[in-house]
């Protein structure tokens, strides 16, 4: 079943190639969406596809790249909205 799930990841996150990792991920997973970074330093993203690859996507944002440390993951699941058609990194 098709789901939508925000994220905002929290600790060592920017300038680590995270949203780069992000959108390879996605792309594999075959999710639609986008990641960013916010100004206050975290990253940011929605994704929307089938509730089993969100689950994955979920445990590769709590882990990040290795260069990564993320202390904290905010995380919402929700019925997608159907407005994508690919994932893009946002800037």
């Amino acid at each position: 079943m098709k789901k939508r799930l925000h994220v905002l990841v929290h600790g060592k996150v920017q300038g680590v190639n995270f949203r780069w990792a992000t959108y390879e991920k996605a792309l594999q997973l075959d999710l639609v969406g986008w990641v960013k970074n916010t100004p206050d330093r975290k990253v940011e993203a929605i994704f929307e596809g089938e509730e089993e690859d969100l689950e994955e996507m979920l445990k590769f944002v709590k882990a990040g790249p290795p260069a990564s440390r993320v202390r904290a993951v905010g995380e919402e699941f929700s019925e997608p909205l159907n407005k994508f058609r690919d994932f893009v990194i946002d800037y």
